[in-house]
């Protein structure tokens, strides 16, 4: 319309309001319209009008006005929390707000602000504001003029009471309470009456205060030390109201807090608008009524009032709050009214308002304060002048306050209205004021919670009756469960039969847990949990809340009691003690109702047939309590036990129902009791742990703290787990002998399962603390058992000095030294002699890891506020933790998932109840762990030997080449130089795999997932195993090098001669051609007559070594520093190999025993000895026929290798104490064999290598030749016949046999069944896993007398069994074929090539000769050519390279045929396998058998990864007479396993004692001081090796009978284990997931 004068009519208006109009001036298209209501819809119609009266047609609109509260919560950015309430455990979120302390920048931080600060209990949280943009232009004094009359910046600038209102109506009944139990601990005012703007509604906050409990001590009392505790919304105290009418120039809020606040110690209780932004006018916090209390302490120098007193404070001018003042005055002891205004109307304030009596407070100095109307207003209502208190010019403050008190306390001694807030909800229902409690889930909560604690009079009685698996069949269960464990008092019981009296009484326990019926406060606890979850959480806390107000109420009176029979009856200790049994029963909590829902879950598991389907959804209730943020008990305080079926399955639930994926922090906090612990927690987290009224914490709880979604990929995890304990040091325990052993077992528990623990110490228990701290130091060194290194922080409370820090340097220097002594004195203790210092066991810096802290307390309590240096001193430490875990978001301290957590918490308790911390291979986690690594270097080290054996194989062929080259060239060999050079290549060779196994170690640690942080400890074994690896191959790849050039160097003489009767044969064949061409057409007789002349004049033959001699020489040498009675033995021995050819006899040696045991072990030693010697001369067998199967010469390094073996076993067997003159007979046995078998096969390589035999044997080729000469036939065909079948075929079938071996246990290492060899835990579950299904007694007879054998065998059999039924050792050998038949044709080829290029270069045409060497020298890496038919193959050859080249290409393409025909026939598969010069069989039982080491005990087999381990273990133990072991007297075997026997209090006799001397016994559990390299897991489970439980008991007669002894007492509980449930055993002993092979 632009040209065109108009005006816009507005007509608007809302439901029951009458229409108005609004003209916009002229042109314009906007208008401000000041009368619209807020919260209310209006109609626009607008219309366009011209000035010649002519109307466009007319728009309508509805608009929506908002209320102040959607605009303000829009600004605080809270409006999606209007209707979907803001939840604590939204607030209580780790984000990464909490690592900042950045000044507010925008109004929607402002709230978050707040509360994060309100939930540390700092008083400061009120000031929060924004702050302010500044203003860069330099300030003149108009700008400073301006700026005073025009107050900028208060749009973003929010009144501390409109902050506080928006967040209320914002937030959840369960944030309300937490947000109203904070402001009472700052002594901040709280909402009592919570109006909601702009709706006149306002809310009695009823819910929100009850969980205010107050302590204080009123005069009215009889004893001055004693003190009222009671909910403060069930406390009968007279409030007093102050309200403003029309102006007032006083602050009434300042007046107030004046009123309760010492001269010394002003606090600003009331907001008033000097304070920080809070001169802001209010936008939605009028007709809020505020609440605070004043509790005396009972000091009259420090107390204002002598009685307790509600004081409330209604906001804004009472005439606009009419609903609010009567509520006011219906409930109040005396109302004041601050007005300094009269003109208005004072209707008010007439007695039909006014119930109690009413005080007017004005200020005669106020410019409103007119005298008139003044008196006219006080004449018509009657107001006594005593009830009046006029500010005047002459009154200062303190006067004026001195009189508001006086009033309130001369009130306060009459008769007024005493009104508890619960009390009020009556009223507030009668005025139509909402009662926040009446919400219908919090009803129906309360309805469920009051129908259980309204059936309880009496607590003891109560907890006995309805509460009874927690009672003594409970606590008597964990002693019995820490007896089976310990077996302290077994005494001289066999251990078997006492741990099946243990069961049994174990089971009598619980089936009088099942015979009590849950009882009905119980069956209602459990239905109200099942309902919804806010019900739930209503439920809870009104049971919390109800059971609190009991538990008071009856300490109250426990403790009266107590007071008057310890004051007039103090020697009746016996009424003492039990008034004390009384008080300490009389607690009782919502986790004692937890504690029976986990008892009932606990004795349900010990059936059968398993809980019931109501039962088993207990477990998953508790875990959503969990994910809830409500605490539960992890150890239960009373019986000092884990209910760990319960909380397993608890965790387990959890972490389904997370899915699975969820990892948490854990955060625990320890120190002497009562030194605030918890609040300490409460402070940093925000939280509120469950703590039995009147006691302190007792046992440990958990609690989840969630962490934001932004926040969780910077911290690493979705939860951080606070647990708090109770008190080390307790009173209540000390008078208990086990009270060290409680503490410390806590100690262990916590500093476990934490990544942070946080030791608490309050100055005023440092001593104490000091004997805390050993406990703290050996938890701290245990951890280090499973790689662990926790993090500890000390924090100092009660340290007030802002140069705390700096002071301390001295006392933190004092303390890491007394943490250093006690560290040497635990590790001494522990038998850990490397950790000499604190810091060697836990992170700890001196500097960064402690944290001095001021008192709570800002003044004396009960009106008290919280230290503001104690909220932020503990919000600094806060951060410093949460940046901890950003730091280490991977590693050793890398968070776990909750399925983990139990875990450990499963081995720690386990290690807890054993008295015993050697538990790493009892927890999964470590179990898993190392066999990661174990499976790991298992690969990497046959990757190594694989190489090595490859490297080797073509060093050796590159030996046998290298000399057959230098004799075709009749060159000079030089050994040395070539040994030299291969000595060089193979130690670059051995350096590079050891590195790579390094590399891949240091890699592996590295590693974040898998926690391979666990086996730290177990690195430098590894790394020491890769050295000795490294050392053995190269000692190993020197002497074959060395044998295969000292062989070779042999060769070279024959193959010399050989040479020279080629020679002279080719050339005498060559002359004989001549002379018979000179005759006329000889006949072929003739011919071979002349060629059988020439032959006889040239062959020669050759000498022999004296073989057994040098045998003879090499036992000397080994036997030279033996004394004279071996020496003179040895010169008695004439021909060795006559000696050793009868089977060796142990009895039959004299002087056999140096050491003797004692006569009760005799029998035994001489047993031992007898499988020592046949295992030695069975090795020593295999390896001689090892050597002999080469069909190589003997050399000397074969006897060096040899006895080196026999004097190695006999070195790990010196514990039998077998004496010199019987390792000298045994040696001697063994030489004679190798004598005679070395010399046979000397004999042989003579026979095989004579120049005769070997021109013999190619006589007729000779012959044939000459002929072929002599008649000119074309010899390509036949030449390369002979090469390709004489040569090449036996050198690739060398090749394949060499070969194969390595690739046949890459099959087994990569097939189907490579888990059985994967480690040794593995190997040995497989083992056990088949013998119990095969059901076989001789297979577990030869398993347990000779071990090694039978894994032999095992392993062979199953090599066996793969490669017969399948086609594996027909694809091996084919493949390799191809291979090396593949690298022979493109030698061919490139032979071929280059003759190619030397015709075209005009160069002398290339003989066969140098043609066949071209294809030789191409394959001198791969292939052993043999010498004698490739001399005769050369000898007399005229054929044409390219012909040749043609006809063996043809000829290689048969060879390789017929060699896949052979290999796809098959053969004998256990012939194949043993004539292998690698024999795949021995590698793996190398790599699966281990160190060989046994149990000292049972027997059992090492498991240990690597070769240089340090310590030996085993997964699983067996009853020690499937060894053999029998009671002397009986004769019977015996049944005790040694992991539950190292767990008692039995004593062993050493075996070793010499004759003449006292028995010496030992205790079983200080067995490392004899046996230190083993480690034997203490396991007195009646569950524990159920699987050799089995096996024992089904061939208990067989075992007898094989041993020759009586049958075994076989304990009752051992005959109920089933086959399955032997399995069972074996699977979670080898810590197995599953069943499959």
């Amino acid at each position: 319309m632009e040209g065109v004068s108009y005006e816009i009519h507005i007509t608007y208006g809302c439901e029951g309001e009458e229409p108005r109009s609004h003209i916009c001036a002229p042109n314009t298209t906007t208008a401000v319209l000041s009368d619209l209501k807020p919260g209310m819809e209006y109609n626009f119609n607008l219309t366009a009008v011209l000035p010649n009266g002519i109307c466009s047609k007319t728009s309508s609109a509805c608009v929506h006005t908002r209320t102040s509260l959607d605009e303000l919560v829009m600004d605080l950015g809270l409006e999606h929390y209007l209707k979907n309430k803001l939840t604590l455990s939204k607030v209580l979120e780790i984000d990464g707000e909490t690592l900042t302390d950045e000044r507010i920048q925008s109004l929607k931080s402002l709230p978050w602000c707040f509360l994060r600060k309100l939930m540390m209990v700092n008083v400061t949280a009120r000031s929060v504001g924004c702050e302010a943009k500044q203003d860069m232009a330099p300030l003149n004094l108009d700008r400073l003029l301006n700026t005073l009359h025009n107050p900028q910046g208060h749009s973003n600038i929010v009144n501390p009471l409109d902050l506080i209102t928006a967040i209320f109506l914002c937030s959840d009944g369960f944030l309300q309470q937490e947000m109203v139990l904070k402001l009472s601990m700052c002594q901040f005012s709280v909402p009592l009456l919570l109006p909601k703007c702009d709706a006149q509604e306002c809310t009695l906050m009823l819910w929100a205060m009850r969980d205010i409990v107050k302590k204080y001590n009123p005069y009215s009392l009889n004893d001055p030390i004693e003190f009222v505790e009671e909910s403060i919304v069930l406390s009968d105290i007279p409030m007093v109201s102050f309200v403003r009418l029309g102006n007032s120039s006083l602050s009434k809020s300042h007046i107030l807090n004046q009123v309760l606040s010492n001269p010394q110690q002003y606090h600003d209780t009331f907001v008033h608008k000097n304070m920080d932004c809070s001169d802001v006018p209010r936008r939605i916090s009028n007709g809020l009524v505020e609440i605070s209390w004043y509790l005396p302490c009972g000091n009259q120098n420090i107390d204002i009032f002598s009685e307790p007193l509600a004081v409330t404070n209604l906001r804004g001018d009472l005439n606009d709050f009419e609903t609010q003042y009567s509520f006011l005055c219906s409930t109040s002891a005396a109302i004041f009214v601050f007005c300094d205004d009269f003109g208005s109307d004072c209707k008010l304030l007439d007695a039909q308002h006014l119930r109690a009596p009413w005080f007017l407070i004005s200020n005669s100095q106020s410019k409103s304060f007119k005298t008139d109307d003044f008196k006219r207003c006080v004449s018509e209502l009657q107001l006594p002048v005593s009830n009046i208190i006029i500010k005047g010019l002459q009154m200062n403050d303190a006067e004026f306050i001195r009189k508001l008190r006086s009033a309130i306390s001369h009130i306060l001694m009459g008769k007024v209205v005493r009104m508890s807030v619960e009390q009020m909800s009556t009223v507030a229902v009668e005025l139509g004021i909402h009662v926040d409690e009446n919400y219908i889930s919090c009803q129906r909560g309360k309805q469920k919670a009051d129908e259980i604690t309204e059936r309880i009079s009496d607590i003891p009685s109560f907890k006995e009756k309805e509460l009874p698996s927690q009672g003594t069949s409970w606590k008597q269960l964990a002693k019995l469960e820490k007896e089976e464990c310990r077996l302290k008092n077994a005494g001289e019981k066999n251990i078997e039969v006492y741990k099946n009296e243990l069961s049994v009484q174990k089971q009598e326990l619980r089936a009088q847990q099942r015979a009590q019926n849950i009882s009905e406060s119980m069956s209602r606890f459990i239905s109200a949990m099942s309902g919804s979850t806010e019900e739930r959480k209503y439920f809870l806390k009104w049971m919390r809340i109800n059971l609190d107000n009991l538990s008071r109420k009856s300490l109250s009176l426990l403790r009266a009691d107590y007071k008057e029979l310890y004051l007039n009856s103090s020697e009746n200790k016996e009424l003492i003690a039990d008034l004390d049994r009384k008080i300490s029963s009389c607690s009782l909590g919502t986790e004692h109702f937890l504690r029976e829902m986990g008892q009932l879950y606990e004795s349900a598991c010990s059936l059968p047939e398993g809980p019931t389907s109501k039962i088993q959804l207990l477990p998953h209730l508790c875990a959503e309590l969990l994910q809830e943020g409500f605490p539960l008990e992890l150890v239960d305080g009373d019986a000092s036990n884990i209910p760990l079926q319960w909380v397993t399955q608890v965790l387990r639930e959890l972490h389904h129902q997370t899915q699975h994926e969820c990892k948490i922090r854990v955060v625990t906090v320890l120190g002497v009791q009562s030194t605030g612990k918890s609040t300490l927690l409460n402070t940093m987290f925000g939280v509120q742990f469950a703590v039995s009224s009147g006691r302190c914490t007792r046992g440990a709880f958990m609690l989840l703290i969630r962490v934001n979604e932004d926040f969780k990929r910077q911290l690493g995890c979705d939860y951080i787990m606070v647990i708090d304990t109770e008190g080390l040091k307790s009173p209540e325990l000390a008078q208990l002998d086990e009270s060290y052993e409680h503490d410390n077992e806590l100690a262990t528990l916590v500093v476990g399962l934490s990544d942070i623990t946080v030791i608490n110490i309050a100055m005023e228990n440092c001593t104490e603390m000091m004997d805390i701290l050993q406990n703290v130091v050996h938890a701290f060194l245990r951890m280090t058992e499973v790689g662990r290194k926790p993090c500890c922080q000390f924090v100092h409370q009660n340290v007030p000095d802002i140069s705390a820090h700096d002071n301390n340097m001295r006392d933190r220097k004092l303390l890491l030294e007394q943490l250093n002594e006690m560290t040497q004195a635990a590790a001494k203790m522990e038998k850990k002699g490397n950790n000499q210092k604190f810091t060697d066991v836990m992170e700890y810096d001196p500097e960064r890891n402690n944290w001095y802290i001021p008192g709570l307390w800002h003044g004396t309590p009960p009106m008290a506020p919280v230290n503001a240096g104690y909220s932020e001193s503990v919000n600094l430490f806060k951060r410093r933790v949460i940046e901890m875990f950003k730091e280490s978001k991977s590693g050793k301290s890398s968070p776990h998932t909750f399925d983990q957590f139990l875990e450990w918490t499963k081995s720690l308790w386990y290690a807890v109840k054993y008295e015993n911390f050697i538990f790493s291979f009892r927890n999964s986690l470590v179990a898993d762990a190392y066999a990661q690594l174990c499976t790991e270097f298992n690969k990497w080290e046959w990757a190594y030997r694989k190489n090595m054996y490859s490297w080797l194989r073509e060093a050796e062929t590159k030996v046998s080449n290298a000399v057959m080259i230098a004799a075709q060239a009749q060159s000079s060999f030089n050994a040395a130089n070539l040994l030299s050079s291969l000595k060089r290549e193979a130690s670059v060779e051995l350096a590079k795999g050891e590195k790579i196994i390094s590399d891949n170690l240091t890699e592996f640690y590295k590693r974040s997932e898998g926690h391979i942080h666990l086996v730290e400890k177990y690195k430098e074994d590894f790394i020491s195993s890769a050295k000795t690896i490294r050392r053995e191959t190269e000692n190993s790849v020197t002497n074959k090098l060395e044998a295969a050039l000292e062989i070779r160097k042999g060769m070279l003489r024959l193959e010399s001669i050989k040479n020279n009767h080629t020679a002279i044969l080719e050339q005498k064949v060559l002359n004989l051609i001549g002379i018979c061409r000179k005759t006329k057409d000889p006949s072929d007789d003739q011919l071979k007559e002349e060629f059988e002349t020439m032959w006889n004049e040239t062959v020669a033959e050759l000498e022999e070594r004296e073989i057994v001699q040098d045998i003879h020489h090499q036992l000397r040498a080994n036997l030279k520093r033996e004394g004279s009675s071996v020496q003179t033995m040895l010169s008695k021995v004439g021909n060795l190999s006559e000696c050793g050819k009868e089977p060796f006899e142990v009895n039959n040696c004299q002087k056999m025993i140096k050491t003797y045991w004692k006569n009760i072990f005799r029998d035994e030693q001489i047993v031992k000895i007898n499988v020592m010697t046949d295992d030695i001369i069975k090795c020593s067998k295999q390896f001689v026929d090892e050597k002999v199967r080469t069909r190589s010469d003997y050399h000397n390094t074969y006897m060096i290798e040899l006895l080196g073996m026999v004097d190695e076993k006999l070195d790990r067997c010196r514990d039998l104490g077998t004496s010199a003159e019987f390792q000298a007979i045994l040696k001697i046995h063994i030489c004679g064999h190798a004598a005679r078998e070395f010399h046979q096969m000397h004999l042989d390589f003579i026979q095989a290598n004579d120049p005769r035999q070997c021109l013999k044997q190619f006589k007729v080729q000779y012959c044939t030749d000459f002929k072929d000469l002599f008649h000119k036939r074309d010899q390509c065909q036949k030449k390369a016949e002979k090469f390709t079948y004489n040569c090449l075929a036996p050198a690739v079938k060398e090749y394949i046999t060499k070969s194969l071996g390595p690739e046949l246990v890459d099959e087994v290492l990569t097939g189907e069944k490579a888990i059985h060899f994967s480690t040794r835990s593995f190997f040995q579950f497989s083992i056990l896993k088949k013998l119990l299904s095969e059901d076989n007694f001789e297979d577990f007879v030869n398993y347990t007398v000779d071990y090694k054998t039978f894994v032999q065998d095992w392993i062979f059999e199953q090599m066996v069994k793969q490669f017969t039924e399948g086609d594996g050792l027909r694809k091996v050998e084919i493949k390799q074929l191809n291979g090396i038949v593949k690298r022979l044709k493109e030698a061919v080829v490139n032979a071929q090539k280059a003759s190619e290029r030397g015709a075209g270069r005009g160069e002398e045409d290339p003989t066969i000769q140098q043609f066949i060497q071209d294809i030789c020298r191409a394959l001198h890496k791969d292939l052993v050519i043999p010498k004698d038919p490739l001399d005769v193959v050369l000898a007399l050859n005229k054929a044409k390279p390219k012909d040749f080249s043609w006809c063996l290409m043809v000829l290689v393409d048969e060879m390789e045929q017929s060699f896949t025909a052979e290999f796809q026939k098959g053969g004998d598969v256990r012939a194949r396998l043993t004539s292998l010069p690698f024999q795949p069989q021995k590698e793996l039982f190398n790599r699966v058998f281990g160190c060989g080491k046994q149990c000292p005990f049972c027997k059992t087999p090492c498991e240990a990864g690597g070769k240089n381990h340090t310590e030996h273990f085993a997964s699983i133990h067996r009853p020690e007479g499937i060894g053999t072991y029998r009671f002397l007297d009986s004769q019977k075997l015996v049944t005790d396993i040694c992991s539950s026997r190292v767990a008692s209090e039995i004593k062993f006799t050493l075996r070793g004692t010499k004759e003449g001397k006292d028995e010496i016994f030992h205790p079983y559990k200080d067995y490392q001081s004899i046996y230190p390299d083993w480690r034997i897991q203490p396991d007195t489970s009646i569950q524990a090796s159920d699987y050799w439980k089995y096996i024992f008991n089904r061939f208990n007669k067989q075992f007898a009978k094989k041993y020759n002894v009586n049958p075994a007492d076989i304990p009752p509980l051992w005959r109920k284990i089933t086959k399955d449930q032997a399995m069972e055993s074996l699977k979670e002993s080898f810590q197995m997931k599953t069943g499959g092979d």
